[in-house]
């Protein structure tokens, strides 16, 4: 079977043509295969890059500008929870009315939730308190005798800050303990 096979294939193959002519006008073709591609100039890529980066910062800056002008429409003012006023110190220092009120009525807040808190929270709690205003009352004396003691200054208003957290913390402890929901 494969003889019969071999001798078609071979019959087939001869009547193949061996030689194979070229078409008349090849050369045309050929040359310009062979010659190069016009060069683009090294300078246009370059420039394409350029114009992309001016016209990126120019859109960035004219949305910026846009975005940060007055545009005349409503302002909103956020005003913050507790205001914080320069206190002027020493034996008679003077704490601002923000603060006074503030301080006011968080310790009003405060008496308020101790009721409802029990006996060792509620020493704890003024164990913290008293901590604090002798430290305020110390600071104070240290303030009489070098007024101009920066640090001292500091150390003053940051009490009076540390005597608002934990006005602020005591009094919404009950409020969250009452809310919860998860137990």
């Amino acid at each position: 079977m494969t003889e019969t096979f071999d001798d078609k294939l071979n019959r087939a193959a001869r009547q193949l043509s061996t030689e194979i002519s070229p078409e008349h006008d090849l050369w045309p073709g050929i040359a310009e295969a062979i010659e190069p591609a016009p060069r683009r100039s090294r300078w246009t890529p370059m420039l394409a890059q350029a114009a992309a980066v001016v016209l990126l910062v120019g859109a960035s800056s004219g949305i910026t500008y846009i975005l940060t002008s007055d545009s005349g429409g409503p302002v909103t003012q956020v005003s913050p929870e507790l205001v914080f006023e320069q206190a002027s110190f020493g034996t008679d220092y003077n704490l601002g009315p923000e603060f006074q009120e503030a301080r006011n009525g968080l310790r009003a807040e405060l008496d308020a939730e101790m009721d409802r808190l029990s006996p060792e929270a509620r020493a704890d709690i003024q164990a913290n308190l008293d901590l604090i205003h002798n430290a305020i009352v110390d600071i104070n004396a240290a303030l009489a005798e070098q007024p101009d003691n920066v640090v001292l200054q500091q150390k003053l208003s940051r009490a009076y800050r540390e005597e608002l957290t934990l006005l602020r913390r005591v009094g919404g402890l009950t409020r969250n303990v009452m809310t919860r929901n998860d137990i």
